[in-house]
């Protein structure tokens, strides 16, 4: 079957398999933020974001070919696709120089907010109707984003800050490229293509900036690193986004996605445990905010999303 031929079952309920690969994906997902902060000692972050989107081109165009996708097919999508690109490129360009400046658990929260922004967007530009619990979602997101970045933090200083604010730009971007997706004959085109597209941008991009911000490799990087390189290359952006693909066939995309809300409480907790991340009673109360905001923007309606759409609105982490 081809890329463009899958379609999801809509009322096939999850099975316990589903539900418990659906968790590691998204303890995958939320533990990202915090591979990056770790490989940052040995390997900038300008430098790491185009080591991995050079690593992971390949793996995208195995794993298309493999499904039949036609990359270089004349299908009107290349003008969508490389504005696509452009976004994507400067949306890691600010969460990778985000994380420089605030812990994981921190950006985890604030790089998921993009479906905040998805379903506002979709509401302003594509004149999408939103549910009176979607409204309420994006309300407590916004809280929760307003508490944490606007009361005052022990540990919060103006660094922090701007990290906060770069990383919620950076989702704000994850966002329009989706909206990009959904407004043009991108929709139409392949996921790995798709994606293609993006990461294929992001290389020149992001290799730009590593030369701006003058970022060098200072010594040999640890082993732990290398294997978080490879992590983040092979495993996130390739095995995770094709066993999300094989989910997306069998099980409703809706349903599947509203599983999403759990990634980013995966990262605060993780961020915890590994970075020993200071954890206040504002920022808890306001991670809980974007968390249940999230839940109710994701929550599956009657109808299924397309699975295209779901693809693009989860696997770019």
């Amino acid at each position: 079957m081809s890329a463009t031929e899958a379609t999801p079952s809509a009322g096939r309920p999850l099975s316990a398999g589903a539900i418990a690969l659906m968790l590691m994906l998204c303890l995958t997902w939320g533990f990202n933020q915090i591979a990056v902060k770790l490989v940052i000692p040995d390997i900038p972050p300008m430098l790491q974001a185009t080591i991995r989107s050079m690593g992971a081109l390949p793996v995208l165009f195995i794993i298309g070919s493999l499904r039949g996708a036609k990359f270089f097919e004349r299908d009107g999508t290349l003008a969508a696709g490389l504005f696509a690109g452009l976004m994507f490129g400067i949306e890691f360009v600010l969460i990778y120089e985000g994380l420089r400046f605030t812990p994981a658990s921190r950006a985890v929260v604030f790089l998921y907010t993009a479906p905040f922004f998805v379903a506002l967007g979709s509401y302003q530009v594509l004149g999408e109707r939103l549910r009176g619990s979607q409204w309420l979602g994006l309300a407590l997101s916004f809280a929760g984003v307003a508490l944490a970045i606007g009361v005052p933090q022990p540990d919060v200083d103006a660094k922090v800050l701007l990290g906060d604010l770069m990383v919620v730009g950076g989702g704000a971007l994850w966002a329009a490229t989706t909206l990009v997706a959904k407004a043009t004959r991108l929709r139409f085109a392949p996921p790995e293509k798709a994606l293609g597209y993006q990461v294929a941008m992001s290389i020149p991009i992001l290799g730009l900036a590593a030369y701006l911000f003058g970022e060098t490799i200072p010594h040999a990087p640890r082993p732990l690193s290398i294997g978080l390189m490879v992590f983040q290359t092979v495993w996130v952006v390739g095995t995770t986004f094709t066993l999300w693909f094989a989910l997306v066939k069998t099980y409703s995309a809706s349903k599947l996605s509203a599983f999403t809300f759990i990634t980013p409480l995966f990262g605060v907790v993780a961020s915890y445990f590994i970075m020993h991340d200071t954890l206040s009673l504002a920022f808890g109360a306001a991670a809980v905010l974007v968390i249940a905001g999230l839940f109710l923007v994701n929550r599956p309606s009657r109808e299924a999303a397309a699975p295209a759409d779901a693809l693009l609105n989860v696997t770019k982490t």
